[in-house]
């Protein structure tokens, strides 16, 4: 071994040997270390802004902390805008060959109907707004793709590169977004791109043409993969009718397979775990019992045969997987896997904040009672001119909301009826068609079938609530064609109605028909309807991570 001793170095020098061989060596090994450091595996949970594998893009809004606060406080953003700076796409190679061809992207074209004037000098300020801030993006969200141009352009010289599967998705991705920030700069209320079934267009949504944008995008491109594993009727099964009815119907039209599911993993942008809380509770719940675990764990154990089986759940730590539930328990069973609960997209009808409930990652599903199984005899109602009642609503006493609404206005007014229990003789379909407003308060949960059964009948929903966040809010602009009275104001309900002129409740009712569309049950699915809407909610929400190796 060496020894200074025995070397007999200089005095100038053993005095300053350490610095002169310990200085380089830590600037050779500190960069190696970064690096080594940086490239670690997974972190153990969502609760940073970026994480190894997974990176938020930022097509949504970024949500800040308000959204675990009241959806009142977050309400203005949520909606689809474009990020300033993306991060790049930096996804490493692995052996799968393929040629690096441009993905086809067709230019927007020039379309759509005009809106009335009414609503266009009304609503123009905030979407002008709206319009003004999309101009000041930088124009380096367009880096997001720069890898795969540059590596188009070498194919364009006849040289082929190597690309993961999860590489080839991603780029389509990319080019999803860039296409709908594009979009987003155009803050028009009528959307540019042609359709020959609907334009969206009008204050019922944020922006029409970024929405229009983006889900001409998801039919394009939009994957899904159904897992096989698990056994009917828990799993790849659900019911298509009472008021757990949207959970057995997007069950049964992604198990048919005519949209948007893919029979190959590799090339899926999200996977769907196809168990159903509901019916758990039937064969699993036992009724008294003070707790849900044989739920919790029957969700934890097939999340881990998942995982066990297939690599895409390891590979994002689930943040491209989504469940659904309509369920009030939906959310509490996710709590048993921890990755699921907070980074999966999981899709619910319990769409409370309060609860745990992340609008940046997780979906409202609209809540709807269907006692026949279709909406024969729902949809509809007579002119505006001829509803008599200003405000109806009829319901037992479920959660404290709702007992606050009937102390206050049962049997207290001609023009605001509360029921708790319909009189004999009076129809419940027929009240809501004859009414202008129809209030739609929580019951133990926040959820309630009562809001698209107004958007039905044509009725303007008055939402009651704390903490809940409405479906769609990301494209719909709720504050359009609905009301929402606090808590706190429900003895002002009639003031606060009666304060809304027939003008501008002629505006809302000519809205909430124009989005009953996006609320449509169809068997088979018709484009932007229910079905449509619950998988352009879940795309969004892939859009906004990248996933790497």
């Amino acid at each position: 071994m060496w020894c200074l001793k025995k070397l007999q170095l200089p005095s100038f020098l053993s005095s300053n040997l350490v610095l002169l061989v310990f200085i380089p060596l830590v600037l050779v090994l500190v960069p190696i270390l970064a690096c080594t450091l940086l490239g670690s595996s997974f972190v153990s949970s969502f609760s940073s802004s970026s994480w190894n594998g997974i990176k938020p893009v930022g097509i949504l809004t970024s949500y800040s902390l308000r959204s675990l606060g009241s959806y009142e406080e977050q309400d203005e953003n949520l909606q689809i805008v474009a990020l300033a700076e993306p991060p790049s796409f930096t996804s490493p190679f692995n052996n799968s060959l393929v040629a690096e061809d441009a993905i086809p992207h067709h230019p927007p074209q020039e379309g759509g109907e005009e809106v009335e004037k009414d609503e266009v000098s009304n609503e123009g300020e905030e979407h002008s707004n709206n319009a003004t801030a999309g101009e000041g993006e930088s124009e380096t969200e367009k880096d997001e793709i720069s890898n795969e141009e540059e590596h188009g352009n070498n194919a364009t010289a006849g040289v082929l590169k190597m690309y993961s599967r999860l590489e080839r998705v991603e780029a389509i991705l990319a080019k999803s977004r860039s296409s709908i920030r594009e979009a987003a700069r155009n803050g028009s209320m009528i959307s540019n791109h042609q359709d020959p079934d609907y334009v969206p267009q009008g204050p019922m949504y944020h922006n029409a043409n970024s929405f229009h944008r983006s889900y001409l995008e998801m039919e394009k491109s939009f994957k899904a993969y159904v897992y096989e594993e698990g056994e009917p009727p828990i799993f790849h099964n659900g019911p298509c009718r009472s008021i757990y009815s949207t959970e057995g119907r997007f069950i049964h039209e992604m198990e048919k397979g005519n949209f948007y599911r893919t029979e190959d993993p590799d090339e899926a942008m999200v996977y769907f775990l196809p168990f159903s809380v509901v019916v758990m509770v039937h064969y699993l719940y036992v009724p008294g019992a003070h707790d849900m675990h044989t739920i919790g764990t029957t969700v934890a154990d097939y999340v881990k045969v998942i995982s066990s089986r297939h690599t895409f759940w390891n590979r994002s730590l689930g943040a491209d997987h989504f469940m659904l539930s309509c369920h009030d328990w939906g959310p509490h069973s996710t709590s048993y896997v921890p990755h699921l609960f907070n980074n999966s997209i999981r899709v619910l009808c319990n769409a409370n904040t309060s609860e745990g409930f992340n609008p940046i990652k997780d979906v409202s599903l609209p809540e709807i009672h269907l006692k026949t199984g279709d909406i024969k005899g729902l949809v509809g109602g007579p002119s505006p001119s001829t509803r008599s009642i200003l405000a109806f609503f009829a319901g037992g006493l479920h959660g404290n909301i709702r007992h606050h609404l009937l102390e206050q206005w049962k049997g207290k007014d001609e023009e605001v009826l509360v029921y708790e229990k319909l009189p004999r003789g009076k129809s419940y379909e027929s009240m809501l068609k004859n009414s202008k407003f129809c209030l739609c308060p929580s019951g133990y949960e926040v959820a309630s079938p009562r809001i698209v059964e107004a958007i039905y009948a044509e009725c303007i929903p008055v939402l009651i609530s704390d903490s809940y966040v409405p479906p769609f809010s990301d494209v719909l602009n709720w504050k359009s064609f609905s009301v929402t009275v606090a808590v706190k104001d429900i003895p002002n309900i009639k003031k606060i109605l009666m304060s809304i002129s027939q003008s501008q409740y002629l505006r809302m009712h000519r809205r909430v028909k124009q989005v009953q569309r996006h609320f449509m049950i169809n068997g088979p699915p018709k484009r932007f309807d229910l079905f449509h809407m619950i998988v352009h909610s879940i795309w969004l929400r892939r859009l906004n991570i990248r996933v790497h190796e």
